[in-house]
């Protein structure tokens, strides 16, 4: 019988991708997990496996195209166990039905939910007037409305007679908040560009998905919250010898004892310290959302573009643990094996460009979080201490952070905490 490969649901939010390898040909013998395509989505590229063991007689796509969630990529042919020896008495069955299309609205609820649409929405209603009709959501998509500040009367539902899920309440966020898909400034940008080979010659090449997403949500994130940047700089000529002394017992873990692990469990120590900025702000219901756990996104120089692993509840671990779950991640992210899951949740970003180079940089912050630590590559320079100059190993560092959540006070003790810390790191390690 034959049975379609299809395109698993991948991740919260996530719809739509690119094929970016097909791994297989007609012809081929896969068993169940064996990977039949690169599928690239706006968080990572995963590997679509083969739900079942066959042979592939069908190949519904190829590298480049644009592909859905629930879309058919290949047809496999599956021989029963019990038939397996009379393979040519097997009748190919019919490719399932097409899903059935959501249940359409009926005339009276589509003219109610326009007219609610259209209507302006207050909260505060005139004496005697009655209370609208509750949207037709259930308590988990109320909450999570409630935590992105959104009016769930707003929400156009997707279930069935119109109810409202988290998926539609998230769709609803995103498609709110960003801009319109393609964007690459705000709104309104300047005029269409000029022909640029009118004065020589030019290549061309399509913008891939990672920086495509990569620009929308730097947009958003600049559209959105207002930045400011705290500079300061971290005496590390104690921290050099403190890496070199235990980096043998770190490796042995299987990680690497870098500035950067050090750096993730100053920040998480410094988010318990300073709760503000492991906080977002929820400006429709005028309140501020503290998270009570935190998860450290750090920023990852690929092949492809930047993409942000997650470090979860980075508070709690040592920095041998951090140190492994670093080289893991960073790892995977460069050689597209890092799941979307592991790119979601983050309270708090680092962007670390020491390894490069640069004295400073303002880092743009990811929303809806509300700072990001960013750090350059660190010198030697001759300081006046104790009546004469010595010289020390300076680390510059630039905490972006959201004026609407943090006061500059704050954010200049929240940026010293971090430096004394990484001056004083014994007390850090393991």
């Amino acid at each position: 019988m034959l049975k379609d490969i299809k395109i698993p649901e991948i991740s919260e939010n996530v719809t739509t991708g690119t094929v970016v390898a097909v791994l297989v040909k007609i012809g081929d013998h896969v068993e169940a997990e064996d990977p039949v395509i690169e599928f690239e989505t706006e968080k990572a590229v995963v590997e679509i496996p083969a739900q079942a063991s066959g042979k592939i007689v069908a190949l519904l796509v190829q590298e480049g195209d644009q592909k859905s969630v629930g879309d058919v990529i290949a047809k496999l042919e599956v021989v029963p166990a019990e038939t397996a020896a009379s393979k040519e008495q097997v009748v190919a069955e019919e490719p399932a039905a097409e899903a059935a299309e959501p249940m359409p609205h009926p005339p009276e609820k589509e003219k109610e939910r326009g007219e609610a649409e259209s209507a302006p929405v207050s909260e505060t209603r005139p004496e005697g007037e009655e209370a609208p009709e509750p949207a037709p959501a259930g308590p988990a998509a109320r909450r999570l409305a409630r935590e992105l500040g959104i009016d769930i009367r707003r929400v156009q539902g997707s279930g069935p007679g119109g109810r409202i899920t988290e998926a539609d309440v998230k769709a609803h966020a995103k498609a709110t908040a960003a801009p319109p898909a393609g964007a690459w400034a705000v709104e309104g940008a300047g005029p269409r560009l000029p022909d640029f080979s009118r004065w020589g010659p030019v290549d061309i090449e399509e913008i891939s998905t990672v920086r495509r997403i990569t620009a929308e949500s730097t947009v958003t994130s600049w559209r959105l919250i207002p930045h400011v940047t705290q500079f300061d700089e971290a005496d590390i000529t104690v921290l050099d010898p403190f890496l070199l002394k235990n980096a043998a017992q770190v490796e042995k873990a299987g990680g690497k004892l870098t500035v950067t692990a050090v750096l993730v469990k100053v920040c998480a120590l410094a988010l318990r310290k300073f709760p503000r900025f492991n906080a977002s702000i929820d400006l429709s219901g005028k309140k501020l959302i503290y998270k009570r756990y935190v998860h450290i996104g750090l920023m990852v120089d690929t092949p492809r573009g930047l993409l942000a692993p997650v470090i979860r509840d980075a508070d709690a671990k040592s920095i041998t643990d951090l140190a492994a779950e670093i080289v893991d991640l960073a790892g995977r992210a460069r050689n597209k094996k890092i799941r979307p899951d592991e790119m979601e949740g983050a309270t708090f970003s680092i962007s670390n460009q020491g390894g490069i180079g640069g004295v400073g940089f303002t880092p743009v912050i990811s929303w809806p979080q509300a700072a990001i630590l960013g750090a350059s590559r660190s010198a030697t320079v001759a300081r006046y201490l104790d009546g004469a100059f010595a010289p020390r190993t300076m680390l510059p560092l630039s905490l972006s952070y959201d004026h609407r959540i943090v006061d500059g006070a704050d954010a200049a003790r929240f940026t010293r905490f971090i430096c004394e810390s990484l001056e004083q790191p014994f007390n850090l390690f393991l």
